[in-house]
């Protein structure tokens, strides 16, 4: 097939189509509007994308409708596409899955926060913060101390956002596969530190204001601040508030790029208004938790080159030395001849 034909196919056939066609079915409990859960036996498959993309959390797999036709029939790429073909215009058997959209009240979203666990070192959430976001375990427990941190769907993190008066109004979502925000609740400012911090420090996502708390310590009087990737009305009317405290200083840690030196601009001027001092914190990578993944990863390696000399010289001491002298006593105290004795 051609380039067009392919990528008309992609647009044509969902990979709940696929799904469904191979035996699969949905686990509406389990799914969110970005992430749809299909299980056959103990199989189980992740819809992401509006039907486009797909992942396997039992294993490496994922893709986009092709890859999945591939997946399940252990089938070439050429036979996988001749197979997504003879799907078009199918559709699902049920209406497809939907979760609501409209904004949902103060008390169905803080309903929401509370039914969820929070995580703990066995959790999936917290293998993917300690492990594939490198966010130590310290700051882990601040946070879920201060009530911030709850297990979302397929080992994803939910980070409180909350409003001036301390109520979750919503949260950032983030997983191995996918990103989002809280279905219904509004982006406020996510904050880690105490409430009475003469520094802020605004990154633009929770995880990387956790990462520059443990980069940094976190320094003490600090509040480390995510905006979740926007910037409503909500945020600006909050940062200004907390600016206009007195000797306060406000720091744009936000990403090392064009989007990030724009929030970083937004910030000068609160801090102009405001009449407190500002500062440019610009990561030396894209952003702060991939200046914590570095370290981490340097000090991986580190510990890894210092255990290699150790080993060397075990082995090394276990081969007689060239010129080595024979002992003056055998093993049992006697004294050895002397040469010419």
């Amino acid at each position: 097939m051609k380039r067009e034909e392919l990528e008309a196919l992609r647009a044509k056939v969902s990979c709940e189509v696929v799904l469904e066609q191979a035996g699969y079915k949905l686990d509406a409990k389990e799914s969110t509007r970005r992430a749809i859960k299909y299980r056959r036996d103990g199989d189980i498959v992740i819809v992401t994308h509006g039907g486009r993309g797909w992942f396997d959390p039992l294993s490496d797999g994922k893709g986009d409708v092709f890859g999945l036709a591939m997946f399940l029939d252990k089938v070439t790429f050429p036979v996988a596409a001749e197979e997504v073909a003879t799907l078009v215009g199918l559709r699902l058997s049920r209406p497809e899955w939907t979760s609501p959209r409209s904004s949902a009240p103060a008390r169905d979203i803080a309903e929401r926060w509370r039914s969820q666990r929070t995580p703990s070192p066995a959790s999936d959430t917290w293998r993917y913060l300690c492990w594939e976001r490198s966010i130590p375990p310290a700051i882990l427990r601040l946070a879920i101390r201060e009530g911030l941190l709850r297990e979302g769907p397929f080992g994803s993190m939910w980070a409180a956002h909350v409003d001036s008066n301390g109520r979750v109004v919503g949260w950032e979502e983030r997983g191995p596969e996918w990103r989002g925000f809280s279905t219904g609740g509004s982006k406020v400012l996510f904050r880690l530190g105490p409430g009475d911090a003469n520094r802020l420090c605004v990154t633009e996502a929770a995880i990387d204001a956790m990462s520059l708390a443990a980069l940094e310590g976190p320094r003490e009087k600090t509040l480390y601040l995510s905006t979740g990737g926007g910037w409503s009305p909500a945020t600006d009317t909050v940062l200004a508030a907390l600016a206009a405290r007195s000797v306060m200083n406000l720091v744009a840690a936000t990403d090392a790029n064009s989007q990030g030196d724009v929030y970083a601009e937004r910030l000068r001027v609160i801090a102009e208004r405001a009449c407190c001092d500002w500062q440019r914190l610009r990561p030396p990578a894209e952003d702060w938790n991939d200046v914590l993944q570095i370290r981490e990863r340097k000090k991986r390696e580190r510990k890894t080159e210092k255990r290699r000399p150790a080993a060397c010289a075990s082995a090394a001491s276990r081969e007689a030395s060239p010129g080595m002298r024979r002992p003056l006593t055998r093993p049992h105290a006697d004294a050895a001849p002397r040469e010419g004795s």
